[in-house]
């Protein structure tokens, strides 16, 4: 149990499987620390596949969210938007207003606005023309307005245009690599069918339980968390030091938005300090 008050943390993202993809390390500390953590997926990701789409798909990926969840004790949520039609709109970010008020969370993690998928794209604007908006009670006076704004944090990618990420906060998670493994092949479809497809991958995946994990540890995490250590490995080595900077395989880094919450020094400990400590223990 955490030794301090327990916070709450919320991930607002377009897609069934897009936590795990880039959060997994960031949500199993939280966890392990007897924090609260939610995500919240905006679509219900019913394009993502190469055979399978509609309810089909949107019922397949639902059950491998909660399954995925379950793995580190956490919640999720899957709206029903289809896959590759979110737009910014006003109703949207009412919905996103209501629903981060509702959760009342200390730290927020979302896409940037700078960013490959229009999904990701269109939720990244939501939740920074919400971020303001949860404490004005005339806006959506159907749900108490918060008292004060969160932190919202924007997640890792690699795109450099407009603007590459700023790397604010970067951990290094390969201590809960095996979390992240278990908790991202629960999206099967994504993971084993419709992303090697996507890539033009060549190679029959491997079929057993241990022989997917350790696929995925070797040839999938890589190009995720792997590629992230790579590139902010100054940032790691600041975070950690020499040793655990320099031999770090996976990594996630965050951009703190200045739409939101300020991250003073007090809230920067209260929020990721406790992981700084597990991963330099």
């Amino acid at each position: 149990m955490p030794t301090t008050a327990t916070l709450r943390l919320l991930l607002i993202v377009a897609h069934p499987d897009d936590a795990e993809a880039r959060c997994g390390g960031i949500m199993t500390a939280y966890r392990e620390a007897g924090h609260i953590v939610k995500w919240i997926s905006v679509t219900n990701g019913n394009a993502g596949h190469h055979q399978k789409n509609g309810a089909e798909l949107a019922a397949i990926r639902l059950e491998e969210s909660k399954n995925a969840v379950s793995v580190i004790g956490a919640e999720c949520e899957v709206w029903d938007t289809n896959d590759g039609c979110l737009e910014p709109t006003l109703e949207m970010r009412w919905k996103i207003i209501r629903a981060i008020r509702s959760f009342q969370p200390d730290l927020i993690l979302t896409h940037r606005t700078c960013d490959y998928h229009p999904d990701h794209r269109a939720v990244g604007q939501l939740v920074q023309d919400a971020s303001f908006s949860v404490t004005v009670p005339a806006l959506v006076p159907d749900t108490p307005a918060l008292r004060k704004d969160p932190v919202i944090a924007y997640m890792a990618d690699l795109f450099t245009q407009p603007n590459p990420l700023r790397a604010d906060i970067a951990i290094a998670v390969d201590r809960y690599s095996d979390s992240i493994v278990e908790m991202f092949s629960c999206h099967a479809s994504q993971v084993f069918e419709w992303l090697p497809y996507n890539r033009g991958d060549s190679e029959p995946l491997p079929e057993g339980r241990e022989e997917r994990n350790m696929w995925m540890r070797t040839q999938f995490l890589p190009l995720l968390y792997g590629a992230v250590a790579e590139k902010y490995r100054k940032e790691l080595i600041s975070t950690h030091g020499q040793f655990i900077g320099e031999q770090s395989e996976f990594a996630e880094v965050y951009e703190i938005s200045e739409y939101a919450g300020e991250l003073t020094d007090d809230l920067r400990e209260k929020l990721f300090g406790f992981i700084f400590s597990a991963v330099n223990s």
